[in-house]
C-alpha cells in the first residue's frame, strides 16, 4: 500500500519489551512522579493510516461493513509504521471495528452520508423538540442498527482468525455522553439554543441519551463478559458552554456515567478549548486523566492538574503540518510547561488529523526523547532556541 509497508506479516510482539518499558514510564508519570523521560503519546488512528496508505477515508470507513480486509490491512500497516518509525510510548496494538463518528446513527437508525475525501457524518433529520419526543431508546439485543455493528465485529474477528493474525480484535457500540451525542445528530446551534432558552426540552432528550448510553454499555459488557470499572468520555461540545452552565446542565449526566462505570478510572477527552472547565474537571469531577485537546493551553492545564489529574496534550495539529523547524517551538513550550513533577505526557491534543506531516511527527518524538529527560535540564528547555546539538550529545 502506498507509503506504508504491509502489516499482515509483522510481529508486533517483537516490541513487547518496549511496550512494557513505556507502560512503566506512564505508570510513574500517572503517580505524579518523574520517570526517566517524559512519556510521548501520538494519537494516530485509522483515518490517518488510510491517508498514509493512499486510501480514501470514506472507503476506509465503509469497509467496516463490506470489506474487513481493508480495515485490517490499513490498521496493521499503520501500526507497523508507528512501531518502526514513529516509536512513541504506545503500550498496545490490535484491530478494532472502526465505524467513524457514527455511533448515534446506528443507535437511532439515522441516515448516514459517505462522501469521498472526508469522514462520514449523520444527516440531520430532526429538530430538538422532535428528538426529545420521538427518539426511541433502543433495546440493543433486538435493535437492527446495534446488531449490524456487532455482526460487522464478528466478521472482522472471523477474518482475522482466517488470516492467522495474532492480534487482539475489539469492537462494540457506545455513544457519546448526552451533550456531544445530541450535537452529533442534531443541529448544534439548535441544541445550544434549547440548552439556554428551554432547558426542560433538552433535558428530556438528555435523559433518553443517558439511558441509551447505559443500555449500550451494559449490553457490551454482557456480550464480552466484562465489567466496566474505568471509562473515558468524549465531551467535545462542552467547550462551548460556560463553566456555570456546564456544572448545571451538562456535568450531572457525565457524573452519573462516571459513578456507574468509573469507579477505578475517569478519563475525559475534549477537543477544546476547555480551559474554563479545568478547575471543575480537577476539583469537582475528580478526573483521573484527561486529553486536553489541541485547542486548550497547556499553561492553563498544568497548574490546575498538577498532582491531581494526569493529562496529555500540548500540541495542536496545526503545529505539525509543516516541517520540524516550524513545530519545534510548540514542542519546546509543551515540554517546558508540562514536564515538571510528572503527571504529563506529550501528545497531539485530540487526534492526529489527515495531512499532518508524518516525518515531522517522527522527528518530534525523537527530539522529545532527547531533551525531555529527567532531571530536567533548563538549558535544553529554556525557550524556542533549544540547542539541538547539545541534546544530541546528552543522549
Amino acid at each position: 500500500m502506498k507509503g506504508l509497508k504491509s502489516g499482515l506479516d509483522f510481529d508486533f510482539e517483537r516490541y513487547r519489551e518496549r511496550m512494557e518499558e513505556s507502560k512503566r514510564r506512564l505508570d510513574i508519570a500517572r503517580r505524579f512522579q518523574e520517570p526517566d523521560r517524559v512519556p510521548i503519546l501520538i494519537s494516530t488512528g485509522g483515518s490517518y493510516y488510510a491517508w498514509l496508505s493512499g486510501v480514501d477515508i470514506s472507503d476506509y470507513y465503509q469497509a467496516a461493513f463490506d470489506n474487513p480486509d481493508l480495515q485490517i490491512e490499513i490498521q496493521l500497516s499503520g501500526q507497523r509504521w508507528a512501531f518502526e518509525e514513529l516509536q512513541d510510548d504506545r503500550t498496545s496494538y490490535g484491530i478494532r471495528l472502526d465505524i467513524g463518528p457514527l455511533a448515534e446513527a446506528f443507535a437511532f437508525n439515522l441516515p448516514i452520508e459517505y462522501r469521498q475525501g472526508t469522514s462520514p457524518w449523520i444527516v440531520r433529520t430532526m429538530s430538538v423538540p422532535e428528538a426529545a419526543e420521538k427518539l426511541q431508546v433502543p433495546d440493543p439485543q433486538q435493535h437492527p442498527g446495534v446488531q449490524k455493528v456487532y455482526r460487522a465485529y464478528e466478521r472482522l474477528r472471523e477474518r482475522v482468525t482466517q488470516l492467522k493474525l495474532k492480534v487482539p480484535v475489539s469492537g462494540g457500540l457506545n455513544i457519546h455522553p448526552p451533550l456531544s451525542a445530541a450535537c452529533g445528530f442534531l443541529d448544534v446551534e439548535e441544541v445550544f439554543y434549547y440548552l439556554v432558552q428551554e432547558p426542560q426540552v433538552i433535558h428530556r432528550l438528555f435523559e433518553k441519551l443517558l439511558l441509551t448510553f447505559f443500555r449500550l454499555r451494559d449490553y457490551q459488557d454482557r456480550y464480552f463478559g466484562t465489567r466496566t470499572t474505568s471509562i473515558g468520555l468524549a465531551d467535545d461540545h462542552s467547550a462551548f458552554v460556560s463553566d456555570e452552565m456546564y456544572r448545571r446542565e451538562v456535568m450531572p449526566y457525565n457524573m452519573i456515567i462516571y459513578a456507574r462505570y468509573g469507579r477505578e478510572g475517569r478519563h475525559l477527552h475534549a477537543d477544546g478549548p476547555n480551559d474554563h472547565h479545568f478547575e471543575t474537571y480537577a476539583n469537582i469531577m475528580r478526573l483521573t486523566s484527561m486529553d486536553i485537546g489541541g485547542f486548550s493551553d497547556i499553561a492553563n492545564a498544568k497548574p490546575v492538574f498538577a498532582g491531581k489529574v494526569f493529562f496529555s496534550g500540548g500540541l495542536n495539529c496545526r503545529d505539525l503540518y509543516g516541517d520540524f523547524k516550524a513545530a519545534k517551538p510548540a514542542v519546546d513550550r509543551a515540554l517546558r510547561i508540562g514536564m515538571k513533577g510528572g503527571g504529563y505526557a506529550l501528545a497531539v491534543g485530540g487526534e492526529t488529523y489527515v495531512g499532518v506531516n508524518p516525518d515531522t511527527l517522527c522527528q518530534v518524538v525523537a527530539y522529545a526523547k532527547k531533551v525531555g529527560r529527567y532531571p530536567i535540564d533548563p538549558d535544553l528547555l529554556g525557550g524556542e532556541d533549544v540547542d539541538e546539538e547539545a541534546a544530541d550529545q546528552r543522549s
